[in-house]
């Protein structure tokens, strides 16, 4: 078998692994200089059609959204033949219950907060008008270029290639597979939706388990370093950057390694989406090397992706499922949550148990930073806006660094989570994100107290 493997490395037949690849790291992965600071090409794609047509994009987006409701009536109320025989248009419009519901109420929102009707508190620049203004048109752009341009990243080889080389890293401390490494620099360098669309896909595809597409999407979709820098602008902070973004990289190792072990993640089965495995070896035969085995296995994924139209026509799908599946979730669940974090007192009063901790940590104004613990649930921006009032300089650099950790927010990552295929209910979502929390806290707490 190896003599037919090795057979495969022909020149051609290694350049249809390394340009698509190249051309995948290029433009979610690499880093580079733009006007506004450093970025990855496909942020400055993104970026150039929000400048582009900034105007119409909220009105883009809830027609979007509005589409997918009146598709998923039509398919439950008529159950139209063009749609329940097509698999990708009945995967698309035949939703359960629940997210049938999701999806009337996004619109719902979406529309209210477009024409500004119905109560101010729905649709306020701090509530519905943040997600539609805000957030929708950024994943408008980022849905429509992470779509098109994914199956660089995961069809000709290079999650092969790089699962082969990092199995012995991954494998024994994250539990996960070498190529969830790949997820993991996607969001780094990119950005967190990045790495749980790439997540989704792979576990779609039957390349992850429940429990490992779980703990990717909840772990290991960090926050960009651009949207770092961003939070601790936000806090006052910005001078202290580097400083700031090792200790959450520290915090942030610390909590994968934790939290994937503990409920719920450690409890989550290893069974396949819809029971599809795509198996993947990850045993090294003898006579290869970790990188020679790879570059195998990346050459064989290769040469099943060549057909240039089946590529072109599942980038227009992952497109349109992004679109039309993620948005509104984003929309309901994202509004609302806002919603509740700026008309109630629930998260103050859910901030009130932490005040001991902080006491215990001898973090000053315990009592204000409290809040900020928690109402980053809703939204990653909350606890450095809140935070930007707060006199200790420490404390604010605390509240930045573990908004970054806790990773779960609803008006994002949170949000994408739900509306994936990714089987994380909102249930688990609270009990790691507060895990996330009380473990990334003292980590970062007591780097902040040798920095200060």
């Amino acid at each position: 078998m190896l003599t037919d493997v090795k057979s495969k490395l022909s020149p051609v037949s290694i350049l249809k692994f390394l340009v698509p690849s190249i051309l995948g790291v290029f433009i979610f992965m690499t880093p580079v200089m733009s006007k506004n600071g450093i970025t990855i090409p496909v942020a400055i794609m993104s970026n150039a059609v929000q400048s582009i047509f900034a105007d119409i994009l909220p009105a883009v987006t809830v027609a979007l959204i509005c589409i997918s409701a009146i598709g998923s009536i039509i398919t439950k109320l008529v159950k139209p033949k063009f749609i329940t025989e097509h698999k990708f248009l009945n995967n698309l419009f035949n939703v359960t219950p629940l997210w049938f519901v999701v999806r009337l109420v996004g619109a719902a929102i979406g529309v209210m907060v477009l024409f500004k009707v119905g109560p101010e508190f729905i649709w306020s620049e701090n509530t519905g008008g943040m997600v539609l203004f805000g957030l929708l048109p950024i994943l408008f752009s980022v849905f429509l270029f992470a779509g098109l341009f994914l199956p660089l990243l995961l069809n000709f080889g290079l999650l092969e290639f790089f699962g082969t080389l990092l199995t012995k890293v991954m494998r024994p401390i994250f539990k996960l597979p070498g190529r969830s490494s790949v997820d993991c620099i996607a969001s780094w360098l990119g950005d967190g939706t990045i790495g749980v669309l790439l997540t989704s896909k792979q576990y779609e595809d039957g390349f992850y388990s429940q429990r490992e597409a779980c703990v990717i999407g909840t772990t290991f979709s960090f926050v960009s370093i651009t949207f770092s820098l961003v939070v601790i602008s936000t806090v006052g902070l910005g001078h202290m950057f580097v400083p700031f973004y090792i200790t959450t990289l520290i915090a942030g190792i610390v909590a994968a390694i934790i939290v994937p072990r503990i409920r719920p993640l450690s409890k989550k089965p290893d069974s396949y989406y819809g029971g599809k495995k795509n198996h993947v070896s990850e045993t090294i035969p003898d006579g290869h090397s970790s990188f020679s085995w790879g570059l195998n296995q990346a050459v064989i994924r290769a040469e099943k992706s060549s057909d240039f139209k089946s590529t072109a026509f599942e980038s227009i799908q992952n497109v349109m499922d992004m679109w039309l599946g993620v948005m509104p979730v984003v929309m309901a669940v994202g509004g609302i949550a806002l919603m509740i974090a700026e008309y109630t007192p629930i998260f103050k009063i859910l901030g009130l148990p932490f005040i001991p901790l902080l006491n215990l940590l001898q973090i000053p104004e315990a009592v204000a930073a409290s809040q900020t613990l928690v109402v980053g649930f809703a939204d990653m921006l909350l606890p450095s806006v809140i935070a930007a009032n707060i006199t200790s300089e420490m404390t604010r650099f605390i509240i930045a660094a573990v908004s970054v950790t806790q990773l779960i927010y609803l008006s994002e990552v949170g949000g994408l989570l739900l509306g994936s295929k990714i089987p994380v209910s909102l249930k688990d979502m609270i009990i790691i994100f507060l895990e996330r929390t009380i473990i990334t806290l003292p980590v970062i707490t007591l780097i902040a107290n040798i920095i200060f």
